[in-house]
């Protein structure tokens, strides 16, 4: 008896309130963004980057140049011009690199963040900055630093591990998951490491907060009380709440966790967003 890991590429529709299976595959895909125009979403799998277009489903190879073995911390910059992701091939660790993208890559990847492990996760709107999570010493943390390569700045202090930024579409904050004596709630902060202000409190394991692009709504992960960091294969809710704070909504909840949203996965006009759930299916 073996298993087989099966992946639904699915969106979820606002209007409706119901999600639709876009792709399903016997392998393991994971991280979906989207596209610019909003008629693709690229997901990663197996090192490697795809495009999946929604009027015919399936994988695409993107070519990323040396950089295979990509982990799901990528996304397009604000014009739709770039690609950022992040990469272990040449540093064994992971890395942050940008190429441009026109839906196959070409181009060598250019090495953003000069220390490592780094993990992208974030544009600021207008394109000039990344924010990404690293471990700089004993502690995750929140960094930032110019989308062409440059001094990082760190945002966060004070907490035990911190991930997921994300800024909002106005650039004011940027968003995040933080655990501070075992408990893991969303935070915004101001760019400039000021003015942070806790925006959960209850007792889910919160992670990856994504705000959407008409600034109204963050949708985020949340883990049964209890979890320890954002493993996979896990019952899992995706909650919504208003971006100014409030109660939380549960839009659907599934066997998923790392994978599901790891980074900003809305479509340009907030209408849908895209996520990955798993199941595990034995086989003689």
């Amino acid at each position: 008896m073996s298993e087989t890991m099966i992946s639904h590429l699915a969106i979820f529709d606002m209007a409706s309130g119901t999600s639709e299976t876009l792709l399903q595959l016997d392998q393991h895909i994971e991280a979906p963004n989207w596209t610019r125009d909003g008629n693709s979403l690229v997901v990663n799998g197996g090192g490697r980057l795809y495009k999946v277009p929604l009027a015919a489903p399936q994988l695409q190879v993107i070519d990323t140049g040396f950089a295979n073995k990509l982990n799901n911390d990528h996304g397009i910059s604000p014009d739709g011009k770039m690609l950022a992701i992040s990469d272990a091939t040449e540093t064994g660790q992971s890395c942050i690199y940008t190429l441009p993208f026109d839906g196959t890559g070409l181009a060598r990847p250019q090495r953003i963040t000069q220390r490592v492990p780094s993990y992208w996760h974030g544009w600021s709107p207008d394109g000039i900055t990344l924010t990404y999570t690293a471990k700089r010493g004993d502690t995750f943390q929140i960094y930032t630093c110019p989308a062409g390569g440059g001094a990082e700045k760190q945002i966060t202090r004070g907490f035990d591990h911190c991930d997921g930024p994300d800024y909002s579409p106005d650039g004011e904050w940027i968003w995040f998951n933080g655990e501070r004596d075992g408990t893991v709630e969303l935070y915004k902060i101001r760019p400039d490491g000021s003015d942070l202000q806790r925006m959960t409190f209850d007792n889910r394991v919160n992670w990856f907060p994504h705000p959407s692009p008409d600034g109204q709504n963050i949708v985020y992960l949340a883990y049964q009380e209890g979890t320890t960091g954002h493993p996979a294969n896990r019952q899992v809710e995706l909650r919504m709440m208003p971006a100014n704070g409030g109660s939380t909504e549960v839009l659907a909840h599934f066997n998923g966790g790392q994978g599901t949203i790891n980074v900003p996965s809305w479509a340009p006009d907030s209408r849908r967003f895209a996520y990955v759930f798993y199941e595990v299916s034995a086989t003689d």
